[in-house]
C-alpha cells in the first residue's frame, strides 16, 4: 500500500480529490466518496503500470495544481480545501 497526497475541493455540489503524485482525480457527493473514487482510480492505474511497465506518470506541476484550485475563474475559489493522506 502506497501513500498519496490529495487535495480536496468543492466543485458545485460535489467534492473533487486530486492526487498530487499522479494527477488522477475522484469525484463524489461527499469528501469520503471522492476519496473512495480516487483510491479506485489509483489502484486501477497502478495495476496497469505493473502490467504495461512503460506507462508515463509523474507528479502534477505547480501550474496544474493552480488550475485545479482556481477552477474556471481567474481568482482562487473561496471555498473549503483539504489536504489528505490517502493509502491505496
Amino acid at each position: 500500500m502506497d501513500f498519496y497526497t490529495t487535495v480536496l475541493r468543492r466543485s458545485g455540489s460535489y467534492w473533487v480529490g486530486l492526487c498530487l503524485e499522479n494527477g488522477l482525480v475522484g469525484q463524489g457527493a461527499t469528501k469520503d466518496d471522492a476519496i473512495r473514487k480516487l483510491k479506485e482510480a489509483i489502484e486501477c492505474f497502478e495495476e496497469e503500470c505493473k502490467k504495461e511497465g512503460d506507462i508515463y506518470h509523474a507528479p502534477i506541476s505547480i501550474k496544474e495544481l493552480h488550475e485545479f484550485l482556481i477552477v474556471e475563474g481567474k481568482e482562487p475559489v473561496l471555498e473549503e480545501y483539504e489536504l489528505r493522506a490517502v493509502y491505496a
